[in-house]
């Protein structure tokens, strides 16, 4: 047994392959998710969307539909848009200006698919076919669907912005006399197609009131911050709104905040004289739940002679569509500020501006700020080409080294406890670069094209502002000695229902078979953010360790008393309490419970009784952001003939400190990765000119499939971050830095034919276009 001070005990589980506790739940169809809810007398909710992408709605006629048998109500918006009190998300504060957001559409539809109606009947069935009975007279209106043209349209989207310009910012100014002088600048034009979450389950809530209180099912991201929203939203004190929130079939930034069909339901719910359900479906998913991404920008690096980075420019703008969440318009800033990534860069400047468009709203996605690696790590390897040098080489000579921490980036982004040359140089040894570069020589000279491709990147996890900036944890020894550790939490894939419990037991000194968790139930759990920002592991770990002390010195204290030593002599582990020097002199956390709950007499004057402890975890302003970083590999081949890409080995280094389950991070790694290699190749939300969604069934979007992806290979640097643990968030560091790797490694095999793709997806027909323009120059 590894001796351990009383205030510490010895790691047991952080750091292993934990088995995740909610798999078993899962595979055998044991889950709950927001759909498998049934209430007595339940109805269902379901929407008329507008199928104009932007028209005055002259009015809606719900008598047909109002009649048809099963139908309880069909609300407008002059139903439920004024009883909005307040609908300020807590991401940006109550006192953030913010864009417009109505329940339903009034006045004019903004997009296709724009709530305009809402039916309520005692099944989906009725409801959908009453959505049909509604009459809408629409008179429809020019439309600006590209929001590269949003600035010049003569239709504006929201009158209070006839420019169409939702906002933006300007960091310092550009420092043209280092370009003008450089030895090398090279300058790209870089477009980001619109793309989307695409998560496994859809949103959904079922709502019902009861004695005055609403119990809210959802499928979210953030329980209390759902909790918060309704009581704002419908004018009610806080405790009497319940949130639930069970199994979600994935979020990724999708389900952070409450979008616009959340509010109707939530509005809707004290209409009905029974539960409400709204499920939506892919269609629904596809067309409203928002779009991601999209930025079109013009990127430029100055070099010196040896290629060393002297400075770098971006200037972009970016979609948010008609109705944006308040999220990723604030990540925009990030975009810029993050442009110098994990690199030695002495001058950086950015411009930006949002733009609305007749689009669905813009909505947060696994780093929203990801057009940032994207477009740099594309330039990097452009400029490698130009000036001759190997993508490499390029990168050896400009990425930051573990001796230049703390380093604060040109825009004043604090980087420390990182070292993206290390998570680079192991990915390069793990690739075999020499031997990878022979590969590709012999191949070409049998006319087969193989590419390499890197993409390194730094991300801020669990960056520590606002509501944020603490997380609550509640620990309880039942009377048995099992233990419930209670977080915000909530399983969404990122397994917080695993690592929770390792974190637990290794801070109690428990068998990990004696801990449980209780997630995402705002009736028992204490406050807490949700997962958002890659911040659950060092805020979760915080705040376990928070909890954990107080109760752990509670154990230490009743264990001391009941074996006659001093609590400096116990030693906890394996759930019981021990003499260090003296093992068979021991107690078990079961006796100690026991003797708490139900002989509390016998416990020595001022040793409580208590076995529970709460505690909020606070980061501390001194180390409000833990740095992660990686460098993604990627080798492809590329037919000429069909411009299909065969990704052929993926390799991701990445640096998240010391891992609580390396299962769990490797799965979000693979997770992000898949998603990113998605949005390289395939994946496009698309419009035609007039507004039309062309991709609203996934028989026109194309996600990736298991035969795209080959087996993902990981190397792990640990440089612990600043908080509890040294722990990093895990969450959108994939996302990120995939789709530029598997863009490089395109450009790598095409550059022989003096091919280079700078506009996503490059999908199969991209490529051909691509080969065939070259050709025609060349001719």
């Amino acid at each position: 047994m590894v001796s351990a001070s009383p205030g510490t005990v010895a790691t047991r589980y952080a750091g292993r392959r934990v088995e995740r506790v909610e798999d078993t739940r899962l595979l055998t169809g044991r889950g709950s998710f927001v759909d498998d809810i049934v209430r007595p007398g339940m109805l269902h909710a379901c929407f008329v969307r507008s199928p104009y992408a932007r028209a005055t709605i002259n009015g809606v006629d719900t008598t047909a539909a109002t009649a048809l048998p099963g139908v309880h109500a069909v609300l407008t918006a002059a139903d439920l848009n004024h009883e909005v009190k307040e609908a300020w998300h807590a991401v940006a504060g109550k006192d953030m200006p913010d864009t417009p957001r109505p329940p339903l559409a009034e006045g004019e539809v903004k997009f296709v698919g724009d709530p305009v109606a809402l039916v309520i009947a005692e099944s989906r069935y009725v409801a959908e076919d009453a959505v049909d009975l509604v009459e809408v007279d629409y008179q429809p209106l020019p439309a600006v669907a590209d929001f590269r043209r949003a600035l010049t349209s003569d239709v504006s989207v929201h009158s209070a912005y006839p420019d169409n310009n939702a906002g933006g910012m300007g960091g310092a100014p550009p420092d043209e006399e280092t370009f003008d002088s450089a030895a090398h600048v090279v300058k790209e034009h870089i477009y980001q197609q619109m793309y989307v979450p695409v998560p496994m389950e859809t949103r959904g809530m079922v709502t019902e009131w009861a004695n005055g209180e609403l119990t809210i099912w959802a499928s979210t991201q953030t329980p209390h911050e759902l909790r918060a929203f309704a009581a704002r939203l419908l004018g009610i004190p806080a405790q009497h709104v319940r949130v639930i929130m069970r199994d979600t079939g994935g979020g990724f930034g999708q389900k952070v905040v409450p979008m616009r069909e959340d509010m109707c339901i939530m509005l809707a719910a004290r209409k009905v004289p029974a539960s409400l359900k709204w499920i939506e479906d892919r269609r629904e998913n596809l067309m409203s739940a928002g779009q991601s991404r999209h930025v079109d920008g013009d990127v430029r690096m100055a070099f010196d002679e040896n290629g060393a980075i002297l400075a770098a420019d971006i200037d972009f703008i970016q979609d948010v569509g008609a109705y944006p969440t308040p999220y990723p318009v604030l990540t925009t800033a990030a975009i810029g500020m993050f442009f110098p990534g994990p690199y030695r860069v002495p001058k950086a400047s950015f411009n930006y501006k949002t733009l609305f468009s007749n689009t669905a709203g813009l909505h947060a996605y696994r780093g929203p700020w990801q057009y940032e690696t994207l477009s740099r790590e594309i330039l990097l390897d452009i400029a490698a080409r130009k000036m001759g040098m190997d993508p490499v080489e390029l990168r050896r000579r400009n990425l930051l080294r573990r001796d230049e921490m703390p380093y604060f980036n040109p825009n004043g982004m604090p980087y420390d406890h990182v070292a993206p040359i290390e998570t680079f140089e192991q990915a390069v040894k793990i690739l075999d670069h020499e031997g990878f570069r022979k590969e590709q020589a012999e191949a070409l000279a049998h006319g087969r094209y193989l590419g390499l491709g890197f993409s390194a990147y730094i991300e801020p996890t669990g960056a520590a502002t606002g509501h944020l900036a603490s997380e609550g944890c509640t620990i309880r020894m039942e009377p048995t000695g099992k233990i419930n550790v209670y977080v915000n939490g909530g399983s969404t894939g990122n397994s917080l229902e695993t690592t929770v419990i390792q974190l637990t037991a290794d801070t109690l000194g428990a068998d990990i078979d004696d801990v449980a968790t209780i997630q995402g139930d705002t009736a028992v759990t204490p406050y807490g953010a949700g997962t958002q920002g890659s911040r659950s592991a060092p805020m979760t770990a915080g705040a376990v360790n928070e909890a954990g002390a107080i109760l752990r010195n509670q154990l230490l204290a009743m264990a001391a008393a009941h074996l006659g030593v001093d609590a400096e002599q116990i030693e906890l582990a394996g759930s019981k309490a021990t003499v260090r020097d003296d093992p068979d002199k021991n107690v078990t956390f079961a006796a100690l419970a026991y003797r708490a709950h139900y002989e509390p007499q016998q416990l020595p004057p001022g040793v409580s009784a208590s076995l529970e402890a709460t505690a909020r975890f606070t980061a501390p302003p001194t180390a409000p952001i833990h740095w992660a970083n990686a460098t993604h590999a990627c080798t492809c081949e590329v037919d000429l003939e069909t411009g299909r890409v065969d990704i052929t080995r993926y390799i991701v280094s990445e640096d998240v400190g010391p891992m609580i389950n390396p299962n769990v991070v490797e799965g979000q790694i693979a997770g992000g990765t898949v998603q990113g290699i998605g949005g390289a190749l395939l994946e496009q939300l698309s419009y035609d000119d007039a507004g039309n969604p062309l991709a609203s069934t996934f028989v026109d979007y194309l996600l990736p499939t298991a035969t795209d992806v080959p087996t993902i290979e990981y190397g792990h640097v640990e440089i612990p971050g600043p908080g509890v643990g040294g722990y990093k968030g895990a969450g959108e560091g994939g996302a990120i830095g995939s789709a530029p790797a598997v863009i490089n490694a395109i450009n790598d095999a095409l550059a022989p034919l003096g091919v280079t793709l700078t506009t996503l997806p490059a999908s199969p027909a991209a490529i051909v276009a691509a080969l065939e323009r070259s050709e025609r120059k060349d001719h």
